[in-house]
């Protein structure tokens, strides 16, 4: 008797439509998944992603979608299994940090905002993507990579102290995860990126960040979105099927 046809890898990367986001859904469109991406206000970006995509052959959708919006999360996960089918691997991409400022000048609304985005948006994105893999709720396994950062070990001082904790916040739910759902079929693993070149910098005032601070870095340049977009799409891998709870640095030796 013939096998059956393996079944579709459906990959979510949020936050999708720029930067490290598009680089890892252009690798997973290239290694055979069907993409979606989810983006918040640039839909014509997002809508050039997914053509670049499709052009090459691959199957992908984007979704608009704030991953601190409960219901908005809910609703991109429908839509996938509805478009793509049931998700096999997801990539906890969006996030936002704030102008550079200290902590004496933050208020609690910024605070706030970076981690609703970052916190809270991670764990409802897993929460959903659990409750699809898990084999405890009929999946079929699966695997999560978070978007950590250096920053949450070199604490930012003096520019994005929240962003930095929020990220910390990410690497703690990626261990705490990862063993809770290892028997379920699922891994759970993170990625912190160093300086990479990509405007996330003008996000917080400081576009010329990656080639300012290149000289502190050991390897004496910025990081490549793609370079970055490899470990994630390792760690998403059957390579990496003995690695859970876990979080590498793509940083330079930074």
């Amino acid at each position: 008797m013939p096998s059956a046809p393996n079944p579709r890898k459906v990959i979510i990367v949020t936050g999708g439509s720029r930067g490290i986001g598009a680089a890892v859904a252009a690798l997973a469109a290239a290694q055979g998944y069907a993409v979606c991406i989810s983006y918040l206000h640039n839909q014509g970006a997002a809508d050039g992603v997914v053509a670049s995509l499709t052009e090459l052959g691959a199957t992908a959708i984007a979704v608009r979608a704030d991953v601190a919006v409960e219901d908005d999360v809910v609703r991109l996960f429908e839509r996938v299994d509805v478009s793509l089918g049931r998700v096999t691997a997801l990539v906890n991409n969006a996030g936002i940090l704030q102008k550079q400022t200290r902590v004496d000048q933050m208020d609690a609304e910024r605070i706030g905002r970076v981690f609703a985005t970052n916190v809270i948006g991670s764990f409802i994105c897993s929460r959903e993507a659990v409750r699809r893999m898990s084999t405890r709720h009929g999946g079929r396994g699966g695997a999560i990579v978070n978007v950590s950062s250096r920053a949450s070990r070199l604490g930012a001082p003096g520019e994005y102290v929240d962003y930095a904790a929020s990220k910390a916040a990410v690497e703690t739910l990626t261990i705490g995860l990862a063993r809770e759902v290892a028997a379920d079929g699922i891994r759970v693993n993170a990625v912190a990126p160093g300086i990479i070149d990509t405007d996330i910098h003008a996000s917080g005032g400081d576009p010329g960040r990656a080639d300012r601070l290149k000289d502190s870095i050991p390897m004496k340049r910025a990081g490549r979105p793609d370079e970055f977009a490899k470990a994630v799409l390792w760690l998403l891998s059957d390579d990496a099927s003995y690695t859970t709870a876990a979080t590498i640095d793509v940083a330079g030796g930074r």
